[in-house]
């Protein structure tokens, strides 16, 4: 089935929320020009990395002021390639893509194809993105996790890219999944965390079966896991290996299968620390002690295991304040017959594990989850949560049934209720149309910039999806850049990730992000709802906006509904 965009425009016009009758998303990625499809390069030897990709990013490449769009791809593996494809690959050479957005030039929806112009033609076996101006020059670089070695892309400018990687010092050949952008030390660079998983070469495989006896895929302990990576940016385009020298690579820390990670301030201390989901191992919290160093905290602060002790099968991460107490709260995607997991924080960077309480087991048991993301889908000022599946243990019923990828499940969509509580939505009140597929990445943004979040999903072995909001605001939101000067004449605009900003009097703190989720990249643009019987029909108003700074520093802004603003940081880092 396609979604046209007949249908877009008129389910839009439909006022309402989750409880009516229009869904909340509509599938148009088709319609508005995204038509890439994953190619995983599986010969059916059943290599675990093979389903673990591929990753998504939302960013502006050049500057213009709307979304455009990333999407890794796979390739055949090393040695494979004389074996017959169970998909055959979209092209000759499958690359990641860059579709480039043309809102902003024309005020459509519609993106192009500027993978060759913009020099991509990405070799690698891609699993994960991140996105930053890591050289503070005013334009958004990529970070690439690859199956093999990772690559730095340098922005030059909106008009291409260059490969600093070499140059810049963080290559990792080993099997890396999620990578995360945060200044850790406070001096104004990002610096690169790098998170792996476990020693992968197709020649080392085990091999593993259903209970019918038939082959599957094995589990993340099946090979020994790799130590994760620090780099610290020494704000000259090059990084260190702060790895030892920062804790990370203690002797007391055993690596672990990193394949989730988000920076947050968890204790309230105001220093930035760092949260990793492992997959089957305890998971760990980091803990920034200010003096370039940090301390593994996941066990004391109840972060570690699920309520009973237990490790899960940690894939996605969502941050956000999901009981309105003013504290970042984790929310973690697992394995199928482990359940979805809300860890509650304290306020003092204690957590509690209130997934029962919150309403998220039944619906998450049958589920595996992947990409997992806080946003507000309905518009009334509370988070809701968005997780999408797809499984790694092949469906026995799927394999009978000859699906050559049995490992499809239906996304799912939890709206919050407040205080740290979710319903499940029902799939007719989603999305349409509904899809049974293997998804792994998913990124939230305003793609046609009218002030509610859009979703960006990526496949394993399928097409990805693009899913317009159809909540349409009209005036009654807020939108935010918080931004500081860059470039070398000081006239290019850098994104603060860990600014924060709220409603003046009220609640729910924004963090500008693009980390978290799952092998993928969000806008890190900050979006308001605003209570619609508080605004005159059709007409903007003033609200005013209370912005925290990284460095504790504070600012007030009274700013014109209905729009996005860009704000600079008044005083220094």
């Amino acid at each position: 089935m396609t979604v046209t965009l007949a249908l877009v425009a008129t389910l839009a016009a439909t006022p309402g929320n989750l409880e009516d009758a229009p869904p909340a998303f509509v599938e148009a990625g088709a319609d508005v020009g995204i038509d890439f499809v994953h190619y995983n390069g599986m010969t059916g030897q059943l290599y675990t990395a093979e389903v673990v990709g591929a990753g998504v990013a939302l960013f502006d490449v050049d500057n213009d002021g709307d979304l455009d769009v990333y999407l890794g791809q796979g390739r055949s593996f090393d040695g494979d390639e004389s074996r017959t494809p169970v998909f055959p690959p979209p092209a000759a050479e499958p690359t990641d893509r860059l579709f480039r957005n043309g809102l902003a030039e024309t005020g459509e929806l519609r993106f192009t194809d500027v993978t060759a112009e913009f020099g991509l033609l990405e070799p690698g076996y891609n699993i994960g993105v991140a996105t930053a101006d890591y050289d503070r020059d005013g334009w958004v670089d990529l970070y690439l996790t690859n199956l093999g070695s990772n690559r730095l892309l340098r922005n030059l400018g909106g008009r291409g890219f260059e490969d600093a990687t070499e140059a810049a010092g963080v290559d990792d050949r080993r099997f890396s999944v999620p990578a995360v952008f945060f200044d850790y030390d406070a001096d104004g660079w990002l610096d690169l965390y790098v998170g792996n998983y476990h020693r992968f070469h197709r020649a080392n495989r085990k091999r593993c079966f259903l209970t019918s006896g038939q082959p599957d895929y094995c589990g993340p302990l099946s090979q020994p896991a790799q130590a994760d990576r620090l780099l610290r940016n020494l704000g000259d385009g090059t990084f260190v290996d702060a790895t030892v020298s920062s804790g990370l690579g203690a002797d007391t820390v055993a690596p672990a299968t990193a394949l989730g990670a988000a920076a947050d301030d968890f204790n309230g201390d105001g220093l930035v620390d760092l949260y990793v989901a492992n997959d089957q191992m305890a998971n760990h919290l980091w803990l920034n002690q200010g003096d370039g160093t940090f301390i593994e905290d996941a066990v004391f602060a109840g972060a570690a295991f699920d309520r009973d002790g237990r490790p899960q099968a940690s894939m996605g991460v969502a941050v956000g304040d999901f009981d309105g107490n003013g504290s970042p709260d984790l929310f973690l995607s697992h394995l199928v017959r482990e359940h979805n997991t809300l860890y509650l924080n304290d306020g003092d960077g204690l957590f509690d594990d209130r997934s029962r309480e919150a309403g998220l087991i039944d619906a998450s048991w049958p589920m595996t989850g992947f990409g997992a993301a806080s946003l507000d889908v309905d518009g009334d000022g509370v988070l809701d949560l968005y997780v999408v599946n797809g499984a790694v243990r092949r469906i026995e019923a799927q394999v009978e049934a000859g699906d050559p990828h049995p490992l499809r499940m239906e996304n799912q969509l939890f709206r919050g209720l407040g205080g740290g509580r979710f319903e499940t939505v029902p799939a007719e009140r989603r999305e349409r149309p509904v899809h049974l597929e293997v998804s792994r990445g998913l990124a939230v943004g305003d793609l046609d910039n009218d002030g509610d979040p859009d979703l960006l999903i990526s496949n394993n072995g399928g097409p990805a999806r693009v899913l317009l909001n159809q909540r349409r605001p009209g005036r009654n939101w807020l939108g935010l850049r918080l931004v500081e000067a860059g470039g070398a004449d000081g006239r290019g605009l850098i994104d603060v990730y860990g600014a924060r900003a709220r409603l003046a009097g009220e609640g729910g703190w924004r963090r500008v992000r693009t980390d978290g989720s799952y092998v993928s990249a969000r806008d890190p643009r900050l979006l308001f709802a605003l209570p619609a019987a508080a605004e005159p029909a059709g007409e903007a108003v003033n609200r005013t906006i209370e912005i925290r700074w990284p460095n504790g520093t504070t600012q007030t802004e009274t700013l014109e509904t209905g729009r996005y603003h860009t704000v600079r940081r008044d005083a220094p880092p």
